[in-house]
């Protein structure tokens, strides 16, 4: 029976593509929460507000850094998703795991907001990206060897997907190791590399990322 069940479960790719949606949307909206206006006791003039609001930069940055993680690993998986003829139960926990780390990145944005000078908490933000990437990378590699993805797939998507992941996880690892000189220069060209990411395919020197 057990391994009769093993063979029917998690099989729905819509199911878990609602899930996937569902559990992005909470963890972008969750990165918001730790934005807040500045308390009201200490601002008497603009002045005052101008520099508490300044004072809240590190926290913006960070936001708009984890958002764009978060939307460019959405853009990866659904695009996973749209090639899957359906999934198996292996695939749906594997896709479980890469969830996880999507629920964590906003704890890991936060402590490396409020520790923005600190090794330590830049290598931990660098840690969940790499999950997040070996993760879905993991679950793809699943899917082609065990015939999940649909039998019109192009012959190019197989090499495109992992070229992407894979050359995005360098930038990221080569980024985190900037950490070393200062955290400033690593999410500096972490943001730049997700810009590239966002924007860069429309732009032919960028279109060998895509």
């Amino acid at each position: 029976m057990t391994a009769f069940y093993n063979t029917i479960a998690g099989r729905s790719r819509e199911r878990l593509a609602a899930l996937s949606d569902g559990v992005f949307a909470f963890a972008m909206t969750v990165l918001v929460l730790d934005l807040r206006p500045p308390p009201l006791d200490g601002i008497h003039t603009e002045a005052d507000l101008i520099h508490a609001l300044i004072a809240l930069g590190p926290r913006l940055l960070t936001f708009l850094m984890s958002f764009m993680t978060l939307g460019i690993f959405w853009v990866g998986q659904q695009t996973q998703h749209d090639w899957l003829a359906h999934s198996d139960r292996a695939y749906t926990w594997l896709h479980m795991g890469f969830l996880m780390a999507v629920c964590l990145l906003p704890f890991s944005t936060d402590l490396l907001a409020e520790y923005i000078v600190f090794r330590t908490a830049l290598l931990v933000y660098w840690l969940n990206i790499l999950a997040l990437g070996l993760l879905l990378l993991a679950s793809w590699m699943r899917a082609k060897w065990f015939g999940l993805v649909k039998a019109g797939a192009p012959k190019n998507l197989d090499s495109a997907f992992i070229r992407r992941v894979v050359v995005a996880q360098l930038f990221y690892a080569f980024g985190a190791g900037l950490c070393f000189f200062s955290t400033w220069w690593s999410i500096g060209f972490i943001v730049a590399v997700q810009l590239v990411y966002v924007i860069g395919p429309r732009f032919r020197p960028f279109t060998w990322m895509s």
